[in-house]
């Protein structure tokens, strides 16, 4: 794995969990790239470090992943299956082994002022430093080229204050070789020099900053604890530390400037869209609308809000932010006021007239580049780049490199935005994987080996507490030295602390450590959500031979410093009853164990279009059995109505082949015309029903149903021949037959609508298709786009461009407008840069018609596995960035136009990261359920009467009878998924819930309304 950022993690994960051997290697001293920059990520605004922390400590304390930060390919012999990768390994000067990253060399280290790349220079550090609070590994390392010891010999000092003797200045670089199957590369980005964009005064004003310099700024964990200065008023130290609360007072106004270093043929800009630039600046706009009353303007050609909610957000940012979104307004230069360093926008306004705005703050929205040093990575991988200078890829081979055995994945293949990135990920994995597991010498890694648990039974509760900070997440809001100091007082605590992230890997070890060193039996963590960090601090607390579930978490983040932001007193002392009723349920905490589940090593995807059929063919390229089911008479799905071509390939000619591949592997089977009528089961123990009366019993499930064309009834669509949709267009156009002269395009017809919300995201790269095939035909042809914005992100940029050339006409039309007139021979629309209503004649009006999302077939195979459909019909998945193909019930899966729309290219990814996610499970003999499940505690008192059988939704619970015949509930551990339902309706009190029995959740309740008791004295 080249490349340790979301993408690489993710990739090593599944490969890992397969029981494959890893190397992560990155040129960085740490993992996560450019994910631990960021602030917070929409659309849900999650922290960005509570997203990747669990990720990064999940990867580098899995056994079967081997992180080497601070290394570098050099060369790569051999041939997949076989390669020998030689790796530099660039000396740190600090051991890592011994490093404790306690921070006494860095405190003591005389060399100051070097700017922290980091932080993008908007603060310092020293010669030997820790590259950041979440760094992994968070270990030291020496700067060569600032060192005096390691310059002139002089010096010394931190070696002489490490009480671990970790320092050693005669360390080396050295070469080291991997033997490895297979290659991913993650390498992902860098952004673009802003200098390049003088007209915009970066580098000279001090108050236009780029969008990472402003993430840090913002930044929960930046230089200045996320209370956003004006950069002209920090004051920095002799040394060029800046004082914390030295600008403290923020700005009133800042502007977003968006397309920065994107889509313009200027020298040194690129032509190509960064595709994640609107909506980063909308969610730092919406961030900074948090602070405090800010007036912010973004200006923007188009605004590309095609994924997943994200059309939303931007309706949000508008209505409820208050955010003015100034469209097809493209700045010409900014201005500064010498004295007051405020800045001046110039830019027009929708009258088309000149215009001005100043600012106290302008951020510019700088696009995504290829990687610092990718021509020397791509020679000594033996691969090719695009003309853009990312990795080549074909439209079919999305995930594949030039050269076989290397594969490739994240932003170093085009810009894209964290979902994408982390399910695509997933299916560079399951491509690399194939050529590992079916090498004839392959063996799989052994299971890890956890400490012996500490026997808990009978001995007295000694907790510890640790009370996050999450940077200001928590500590902004709530005293968190006066929490940690108040568990002190409470009974059994016999160890607390506080952490600036209890979630960064020193803590996670820390944890493990103090359950030896202070003889713990019990751990609370007081941090953010269980959704996303419970499995983490359980590991720790595995780590340090105690059982699992002997946890337990405060949520006081989510549940008190985010809804309590501006009552700071009130969320302390909620904070403080927060955590004492979790040591009070924590003093209740038993060891559980889940049960073991055999798992039937097959798979079953529902849909044969381009997705499933991916996703079928990757997971019998390693030696899994495949059930296709197909509710058409022939697989291919909607991709059968394209005859375009595709990187030089019909679509239709991909689709043979790849048919033909299915049909022709032995280990894929195929049900067409298959209606499902059922999929009971639980993970690794599905059952696929049919209507035909057919069972196939399979391991793991994967939706790749798709979605439908929206069938209009606009327009006389139906009645009028001159009226089609864009894709009937194309397959006259193809046919030779199309004799158009004057063509109209009317775009969002479907889409983006009082009743649907959503962008379909194809239909504008489909519309510039079919208008520049029209123009190549017959040049005299007069074509018009008539759209609200133009959404060919990435590459596809140059589609909008070809046509711009070729004379097709763009008519941007307001967003709030009905659609276009059309009378039978005109369309009228008005048109927003000249300010008046045209009326175009036509022969032809194509409708770009939207992705419907078959809600009623979707909501049908939803309720057998019990999975939820979002607000606009598609199928919700379990997390947006951590978890984009799984769902919330395990073995469930997703993916493409099933799960939202999309490209081909995107399908085809995320038909093989959905493979990989199922080979972590049908590859495996058997799985561990979870062990808070419901149980009859009470065998004595349960009567059968059935009550739990009726009320639970996963058909969990049966009615079995004890050897003396009596009748009495039985719980499948596999299918259990805690939900508590059976508990609270069983009339006996026979059923409790493992890890929230009766008498935990009444400690609870006792700790929060007798406060006073359970203090100590």
């Amino acid at each position: 794995m080249i490349g340790g950022g979301i993408a690489g993690i993710q990739a090593a994960l599944d490969l890992a969990d397969r029981n494959i051997h890893v190397y992560v290697v990155d040129k960085l001293p740490t993992i996560g790239g450019t994910m631990c920059m960021l602030d917070k990520t929409f659309p849900t605004n999650d922290c960005s470090a509570c997203i990747l922390s669990p990720k990064m400590a999940d990867c580098a304390g899995h056994p079967n992943v081997t992180v080497l930060t601070y290394h570098e390919v050099k060369e790569v012999l051999g041939e997949a299956g076989n390669f020998t990768v030689k790796v530099l390994k660039k000396a740190r000067y600090v051991d890592p082994k011994s490093c404790t990253a306690c921070g006494d060399c860095v405190a003591k280290c005389p060399t100051r002022g070097i700017p922290n790349e980091f932080e993008y220079g908007l603060s310092t550090r020293r010669a030997i430093y820790i590259p950041h609070a979440q760094a992994v590994p968070r270990v030291a390392l020496i700067d060569a080229s600032k060192c005096k010891m390691l310059l002139d010999g002089k010096c010394g000092v931190c070696a002489k204050v490490c009480g671990k003797q970790a320092i050693h200045y005669d360390e080396k670089d050295e070469i080291i070789e991997l033997n490895v199957g297979s290659i991913i590369v993650a390498a992902g980005f860098k952004v673009w020099d802003a200098k390049n964009g003088s007209e915009y005064g970066y580098g000279r004003f001090p108050n236009v900053v780029t969008a990472l310099e402003y993430e840090r700024l913002e930044g929960a964990a930046g230089p200045f604890d996320g209370h956003i200065p004006i950069p002209s008023t920090i004051v920095k130290d002799k040394f060029g530390v800046p004082q914390k609360h030295a600008g403290e007072v923020g700005p009133k106004s800042v502007a977003w400037i968006q397309c920065c270093g994107s889509r313009s043929h200027k020298k040194s800009w690129k032509t190509y869209c960064s595709s994640v630039c609107c909506m980063y600046a909308t969610k730092q706009a919406q961030i900074t609308k948090e602070h405090g009353d800010v007036d912010e303007d973004i200006f923007f050609m188009d605004i590309r809000s095609y994924g997943k909610e994200f059309e939303a957000y931007i309706k949000r940012a508008e209505d409820e932010y208050g955010i003015h979104m100034h469209r097809g307004a493209r700045v010409s230069n900014v201005e500064e006021d010498p004295e007051t360093h405020k800045v001046t926008v110039n830019f027009t306004d929708k009258n088309n007239d000149a215009c001005s705005k100043t600012f106290d703050m302008v951020v510019l929205s700088v696009g995504l580049e290829p990687p610092e040093g990718a021509a020397d990575l791509a020679k000594t991988l033996g691969i090719e780049l695009n003309e853009y200078g990312f990795a080549k890829t074909t439209v079919f081979n999305p995930l594949e490199t030039t050269r076989k055995g290397v594969f490739v994945t994240g932003a170093f293949a085009a810009p894209k935005d964290i979902p994408t990135s982390v399910a695509e990920a997933s299916g560079a994995s399951a491509k690399a994987g194939a050529f590992i597991v079916n090498d004839p010498e392959f063996e799989p890694c052994k299971p890890k080996v956890y400490p012996a648990e500490k026997d808990v039974a009978g001995k007295e509760p000694r907790i510890g507490v640790w009370v996050c900070h999450c940077g200001i997440n928590i500590g902004s809001v709530v005293n968190v030295p006066e929490v940690t100091e108040y568990s002190k007082t409470l009974p059994h605590v016999v160890f607390a602390a506080e952490t600036k992230y209890a979630c960064a890997q020193d803590t996670l070890n820390e944890i493990s450590e103090a359950i030896s060193k202070y003889d713990l039996n019990r751990v609370v963590v007081a941090s953010c959500t269980p959704r996303t960090h419970e499995p983490l601090f359980r590991e720790a607390c595995r780590n340090g031979g105690l059982n699992k579930y002997l946890y337990n978490m405060a949520n006081i983040r989510d549940q008190c410093s985010w809804i309590h932001m501006h009552s700071p007193e009130a969320a302390t002392v909620k904070a403080k009853d927060l955590v004492r009723m979790a040591i009070a349920k924590a003093c209740l905490l038993e060891p559980l164990e889940g049960a073991e589940i055999p798992v039937t090593q097959s798979a079953a995807i529902v849909g044969g279009g381009i997705t499933g059929m991916t996703a079928a063919l990757d997971i019998a390229a390693q030696g899994v059995q495949v059930n296709l089911f197909e509710r058409d008479s022939q697989l291919g799905g909607f991709a059968r109505n394209f005859v375009h071509k595709e990187d030089g390939k019909l679509v239709s000619e991909y689709l043979a082949e790849t048919i033909k591949k299915v049909e022709n592997c032995p280990k894929i089977k195929v049900y067409t015309k298959a209606e499902i009528v059922d999929i009971p089961g639980y993970v690794g123990n599905f059952v696929v029903k049919l209507k035909s009366g057919e069972e196939i019993p399979a391991g793991a499930v994967l939706f790749a149903v798709g979605s439908a064309q929206y069938q209009p009834v606009e327009y006389n669509y139906g009645s009028d021949p001159k009226v089609l949709t864009y894709v009937e267009l194309e397959k006259k156009v193809a046919s030779g037959k199309f004799t158009g002269k004057n063509v109209v395009f009317i775009q969002c017809v479907g889409s983006r609508n009082e009743k649907v919300g959503y962008c379909s995201r194809v239909c504008c790269a489909g519309a510039i298709r079919n208008a520049i095939q029209i123009k190549m035909n017959d040049p005299t042809a007069n074509v018009t786009i008539i759209h609200k914005d133009i959404r060919t992100y990435s590459f596809r940029e140059d589609l909008y461009y070809k046509a711009c050339q070729l004379g097709v006409r763009f008519l941007r039309r307001e967003c709030e407008d009905q659609l276009p007139e059309y009378d039978g021979n005109f369309v009228k629309a008005y048109d927003t840069v000249l300010g008046d209503t045209v009326s175009i004649p036509v022969d032809t009006l194509a409708l770009s018609v939207g992705i419907a999302p078959m809600r009623e077939e979707k909501e049908h195979l939803a309720k057998m596995v019990k999975v939820p459909i979002s607000k606009d019909g598609f199928y919700f998945e379990a997390h947006q960035k951590l978890r984009p193909v799984d769902f919330a019930t395990e073995g469930v899966f997703v993916a493409g136009a099933a799960h939202w729309p999309k490209f081909m290219d995107e399908c085809i990814a995320q038909g093989s990261g959905a493979a990989s996610r199922m080979l972590t499970i049908i590859t495996k003999d058997h799985l561990l359920s979870e062990g808070i499940v419901a149980s009859v505690s009470n065998p004595q008192v349960c009567n059968g009467c059935g009550t739990c059988v009726g009320c639970c939704e996963y058909n969990a619970i049966s009615i079995t009878l004890t050897p003396e015949g009596r009748p009495i509930s039985q719980v499948n551990a596999g299918l259990c998924k805690g939900c508590g339902c059976c508990v609270a309706a069983c009339p006996s009190g026979a059923m409790e819930q493992r890890g929230f029995r009766n008498k935990q959740i009444t400690a609870e309740i006792d700790a929060l309304f007798d406060a006073p008791l359970m203090e100590k004295e």
